[in-house]
């Protein structure tokens, strides 16, 4: 699994015009699920999400995580972060799940780190086309790949 974690002021994601979620300041998650994903996969994202320290504290350092600060978490599938452009230009999305196999996987990442962070999860529409508006705070942008734990 691949998320890109923004440190946000506030975000949203509308399908057909209306908000399927929406929250203030915290993070905004876009992950990417691939066919030899399983829960060892969610389980570390999770805890690295819920413990990375990319808030500030009192003296203005990144000290503190979305628990510490109880932010609020918005979570969208977003299947190109699979994008592999190494032949010409048109990206091949052939790494990433498809929707049988993402979908449920998705649904378990957003109950898992709600269960973490003790409180609901915003999302947007699985599959859906959505339109993304976040204001990054930062700007705050880290990569996460459970297949390269770093």
């Amino acid at each position: 699994m691949r998320v890109l974690v923004q440190r946000v002021s506030k975000a949203e994601v509308r399908v057909d015009g209306a908000v399927s979620g929406a929250i203030g300041p915290g993070l905004l998650l876009l992950v990417g699920v691939e066919e030899v994903d399983e829960q060892s996969d969610i389980d570390w994202l999770v805890r690295k999400i819920a413990q990375l320290r990319i808030f500030n504290d009192e003296a203005g350092v990144m000290n503190r995580s979305v628990l510490d600060v109880q932010g609020e978490v918005l979570a969208v599938s977003q299947f190109t972060l699979f994008a592999s452009t190494r032949k010409g230009n048109r990206p091949s999305y052939s790494r990433a799940a498809r929707g049988d196999i993402s979908a449920p996987m998705f649904e378990r990442f957003v109950a898992t780190l709600a269960e973490t962070l003790g409180k609901p999860v915003a999302t947007g529409v699985f599959g859906a086309d959505m339109n993304v508006g976040l204001v990054n705070d930062g700007p705050v942008t880290i990569w996460l790949d459970s297949r390269q734990q770093e």
